[in-house]
């Protein structure tokens, strides 16, 4: 088996985990021990929220606009943030841009242009798989 598709599997094993399954049975997990301890354990809340199935409704009816809210608040100021300082760290678009500055400047070897488009080629072949 090649090397390759094992981590491509392992990588893919990993996303599906934590962005999805985890993300599920956690959401659950704190729907069922906020119950258990505020709920339950609290006489009063007991009284306006007796079962389960409600506290449910109204924790995820309260939970989901907050969160897209924060969501949005982090897509509008957050992520330009995160987004410039991954690709500060990231060589493969440095030799990119690096690249096509030498380009239009005429610094760049035929090599160097070549190179660059084989690592483009391979880079668009692995999208494709």
């Amino acid at each position: 088996m090649n090397e390759g598709w094992v981590r491509r599997r392992w990588w893919e094993f990993r996303q599906g985990h934590s962005i999805y399954l985890i993300f599920i049975l956690t959401f659950v997990n704190f729907i069922l021990i906020a119950y258990r301890l505020l709920i339950e354990k609290v006489s009063m809340f007991k009284e306006l929220i007796p079962e389960l199935w409600i506290f449910a409704l109204i924790f995820i009816s309260v939970y989901i606009p907050a969160a897209i809210l924060i969501g949005l608040w982090h897509r509008r100021t957050q992520l330009r943030v995160e987004t410039t300082l991954i690709n500060q760290q990231n060589p493969v678009l440095a030799k990119m841009i690096r690249t096509l500055l030498d380009v239009q400047t005429g610094r760049a070897s035929e090599e160097e242009i070549k190179e660059f488009r084989e690592m483009l080629q391979k880079i668009e072949k692995n999208i494709d798989r």
